[in-house]
């Protein structure tokens, strides 16, 4: 029995707005966002489950509307944390690129990979296993996203990361944990 999961990462959102938990979608966000919503609205969607930052509910909130369904929100699948203070986007880079080198390198008060992959997967396989046989969206981010998909796949890594789009979407099709398929659903 399939189990299809469509990683559904957020649209285009303003980095200074607000902070991490609660920036929302740039204009160009929220209209993208209406076309992943027409996007995904037929394909048989039976629950949506999103990451707790407001950024990845609103970004399956259209579709949750359209198709009359609750957001489940799971906050083990929020993005990955980088460090306890901010950090340059040049840095934040070079700690992106070490981490997937390294999966346990992680900046001061932050998080590695390997911590942000145990934590989403606790929340995934789970899902997978209490809806098998569903069609479920998940509103998420690309590192974690990323991550997550890698735990399947170890093919999805910084290279994979550094292709994504915002939003982008991608619909990984299960046998039981078995990732047997993934297909890239946004070409914009």
């Amino acid at each position: 029995m399939k189990t299809i999961i469509y990683m559904v990462r957020h649209g285009e959102s303003p980095y200074n707005e607000g902070n991490e938990r609660t920036r929302g979608l740039t204009p160009k966000g929220k209209i993208d966002i209406e076309k992943v919503t027409k996007l995904l609205v037929g394909e048989g969607i039976d629950i949506i489950i999103s990451s707790p930052y407001t950024r990845a509910i609103l970004s399956v909130e259209g579709l949750a509307e359209h198709l009359k369904l609750d957001i489940k929100v799971f906050e083990d699948l929020r993005e990955r944390h980088f460090a306890s203070n901010i950090i340059e986007n040049v840095e934040l880079m070079s700690s992106i690129r070490e981490s997937f080198n390294d999966p346990n390198y992680t900046l001061p008060g932050g998080e590695s990979n390997a911590d942000c992959q145990k934590r989403a997967i606790s929340v995934l396989k789970p899902i997978l296993k209490e809806h098998r046989g569903k069609k479920i969206a998940i509103g998420t981010h690309g590192l974690v996203m990323t991550l997550m998909m890698n735990h399947f796949d170890p093919a999805f890594g910084l290279e994979f990361l550094n292709q994504l789009k915002k939003p982008d979407i991608y619909k990984m099709q299960f046998e039981d944990l078995k990732l047997e398929e993934v297909t890239r659903m946004w070409n914009e």
